[in-house]
């Protein structure tokens, strides 16, 4: 795959034109002699300079007044464009630099009855958490996986239940057989018993 590099211009005398850029070494200003040629008082003459070195275009400014800039900052020496940057001259023209990426027509095709089969196994599932971008208010909280259940431990509260009933009604008995002993039923009964007055 080879790749192919234009100019777009995103603001400027003519918004939408493309510039290819094909060659070693490629002025752009608003003077004839140039391969870029942008016809706008903001330009310099011989505004700035490209040059193809590792297969990645330079950019240098050629001492124009109004300067050439990349994503904002003024270029003081060379930079190496990346595909997406935005390339101004002075303050109103802005060229996207962009990266083509083509087929080489001499390279070896397979057609899709001669592929190779591969296995592909999915990934596990599990939740992705949406991005969270600077500034950027989540809509909820991130989901959260739920945790392994505690193992169960024996319901001590019924033993002991059990066991505060068992003394109540032994109490009981107890308190009913010391009354019958001393025969303290008149005396607590306060005269409602037949017999006790």
């Amino acid at each position: 795959m080879a790749a192919q590099f234009q100019l777009v211009m995103h603001s400027g005398p003519t918004p939408g034109k493309t510039f290819p850029l094909e060659g070693d070494v490629l002025t752009i200003g608003r003077e004839a002699g140039n391969q870029i040629i942008i016809n706008d008082a903001e330009v310099s003459r011989k505004h700035s300079q490209l040059v193809f070195q590792g297969g990645k275009y330079v950019l240098t400014d050629l001492g124009s007044t109004n300067g050439t800039f990349v994503n904002g900052q003024r270029l003081t020496g060379q930079h190496v464009l990346l595909s997406g940057e935005i390339i101004s001259l002075g303050e109103q023209i802005n060229l996207l630099y962009e990266a083509i990426v083509v087929a080489d027509p001499n390279a070896t095709m397979l057609s899709a009855g001669k592929m190779p089969a591969v296995a592909y196994s999915a990934p596990a599932s599990r939740p992705v958490p949406p991005p969270v971008f600077a500034g950027h208010i989540p809509a909820g909280p991130e989901p959260v996986m739920a945790a392994p259940a505690p193992a169960k431990k024996s319901n001590n509260t019924m033993i002991f239940v059990g066991i505060g009933c068992l003394a109540i009604v032994c109490l009981c008995v107890v308190a009913l057989a010391v009354v019958d002993y001393f025969s303290l039923w008149c005396a607590i009964s306060l005269n409602m018993i037949p017999g006790c007055q």
